[in-house]
């Protein structure tokens, strides 16, 4: 038991959660994190509001485990793009969009980089026509994932 005791010591410093004060860099490069998911979700917005989903989809990682979750579950990115496609057919349907009370949340792995972020608010549609979609205003949470393209949402949760 006694040399289980500084094993333990060393799996606790290691694991333990970073401290509170976060280093120039690491706040540099979490300001930058959420900049830039900030940046995409403009870019997303201002696609959908000239009524072009393969643009406003671009924020989506293009993976066959891509979720969308609504009033059903979608899986894999073509499969919620034709979800969009065919639920918005014309620039009427999609009307103007707007999000609110942005939350974007961070999460740290061990060595303090963040690869995985949070993003909860609300949306808005402002619409002259329905379509299929019949829902102008709700909540959504997203799980962003930081790769090779940058930030992309890899889980899309909108009630």
């Amino acid at each position: 038991m006694k040399r289980a005791l500084p094993f333990l010591a060393v799996l606790l410093i290691a694991f333990a959660p970073a401290s509170p004060g976060q280093s120039d860099h690491q706040a540099g490069a979490a300001a930058a994190d959420e900049a830039e998911i900030r940046a995409t979700i403009k870019t997303q917005t201002d696609a959908w509001n000239r009524a072009d989903i393969p643009a406003f989809m671009q924020a989506y990682e293009d993976s066959p485990d891509t979720t969308f979750i609504g009033m059903t579950l979608r899986k894999g990115f073509q499969p919620i793009r034709e979800r969009y496609m065919l639920n918005y057919t014309t620039p009427e349907q999609m009307g103007k969009l707007s999000f609110s009370d942005l939350d974007i949340r961070l999460l740290p792995s061990g060595c303090g980089k963040s690869e995985i972020a949070l993003v909860t608010g609300k949306f808005h549609l402002e619409r002259a026509a329905k379509g299929e979609a019949k829902k102008d205003d709700g909540i959504f949470s997203l799980v962003w994932r930081k790769g090779p393209h940058g930030w992309k949402i890899i889980l899309d949760h909108t009630s």
